[in-house]
């Protein structure tokens, strides 16, 4: 699994969390996908992690406070609700595009032999 693949993932756990809407996208933004560049992540997402890096960072910070919190401070619950379902489908693009560059296997082993033809003993 990529490296960004596993911030993604502590993100979305940490949408799972508790506490308020509000709380959790700070901190799974703050903790896990601030360090992600938009040209980390595959170019299907790039846009859209790109967008959501602006969501949660347009408003400019008060007295010390860093500008995703500024900028999460002055959401509704409806944005905040959006900006997590947003990594959540981040994520999930993420984890399809990272199983079409896997290899395939195959799924039954009837169609395969189970030995190369070299170690078969001929009769």
């Amino acid at each position: 699994m990529s490296n960004h693949l596993n911030r993604f993932y502590g993100a979305v756990s940490a949408l799972a969390g508790h506490g308020n809407i509000k709380q959790r996208l700070m901190v799974a933004f703050e903790d896990h996908l601030t360090l992600i560049e938009v040209d980390d992540v595959p170019i299907a997402v790039k846009q859209s992690f790109a967008d959501l890096r602006q969501m949660m960072s347009g408003v400019d910070p008060l007295n010390g406070e860093g500008r995703i919190r500024a900028t999460v401070r002055k959401m509704s619950v409806f944005e905040a609700d959006e900006c997590a379902q947003k990594m959540i489908d981040l994520y999930t693009e993420i984890i399809r595009f990272e199983d079409q560059t896997q290899e395939s296997f195959p799924l039954r082993l009837g169609d395969q032999p189970l030995l190369p033809p070299f170690l078969v003993k001929s009769g």
